[in-house]
């Protein structure tokens, strides 16, 4: 994860780096008190995660945080930095994921990157990793249309047509995978975001880029509801 923090005191400076070198995912990529120059290394390096004195370096931070938009489709994470804990509230409700209240401490700077480090491995961690003695095979989960048990082992059906075996049980990778994953079949989990056709009659979904329809189960009737009732809330329902 790329940092940036646009800052004037250098003090805070040396101590939001001084608790980042504990952290080997994060990469200061520099800093700046002058915000014409900091939005210039914004737009050009794309950092994860900005750092923002709100007091001084911007006149208004929450209206700078809402212009970036303009230009990026995603824009950064922003930690807000303040004297003033009336300023909390503003920053959470203008998107910032937390702030730091002047004068720093090393406990505080390293409580909000520790909240940093889940939230970047939720974010970003999106392979799955097959490791059988010293083969490491990498997988997308997005590119996963679902995946069979077969016995002690599970294949991993792909969006390409491949079809990827694991030498670990379907449970294995129940409790590893994403939220858009789910159990409906003693022998299936599926990805949500692939179903085209959810079929109560024939206790089936039907998959995108995929010939066959995978079963589902009364065992698994809840994960089935809930899939359902989450891909309506983004559709247009029509009645026959």
């Amino acid at each position: 994860m790329t940092i940036f923090i646009i800052d004037k005191n250098i003090n805070t400076i040396k101590s939001i780096n001084k608790v980042l070198k504990d952290f080997s995912e994060f990469n200061c990529i520099g800093t700046s008190s002058n915000i014409e120059k900091a939005t210039n290394v914004i737009l050009k390096q794309n950092p994860d995660l900005i750092f923002l004195n709100i007091d001084a370096e911007c006149e208004k931070p929450f209206e700078f945080v809402q212009e970036l938009k303009v230009f990026k489709n995603s824009i950064p994470l922003f930690v807000a930095i303040s004297s003033s804990k009336e300023n909390a509230y503003a920053a959470i409700k203008s998107g910032f994921i937390d702030i730091l209240i002047n004068p720093l401490t090393e406990l505080e700077i390293r409580k909000t990157v520790l909240k940093l480090q889940n939230n970047f491995a939720t974010q970003f961690r999106n392979n799955i990793c097959l490791k059988s003695y010293k083969d490491y095979q990498y997988l997308k989960t997005d590119e996963i249309l679902f995946l069979k048990a077969d016995n002690n082992t599970t294949d991993f059906y792909m969006g390409d047509g491949t079809v990827v075996n694991a030498y670990k049980t379907l449970k294995t990778f129940e409790d590893i995978l994403p939220n858009n994953f789910y159990r409906i079949h003693k022998s299936y989990i599926i990805n949500k975001n692939f179903i085209s056709r959810i079929q109560y009659g024939k206790s089936t979904c039907t998959i995108k880029k995929n010939v066959q329809d995978v079963p589902f189960t009364k065992t698994y009737i809840k994960a089935i509801d809930s899939i359902n009732a989450s891909l309506l809330a983004y559709s247009y329902v029509s009645l026959k």
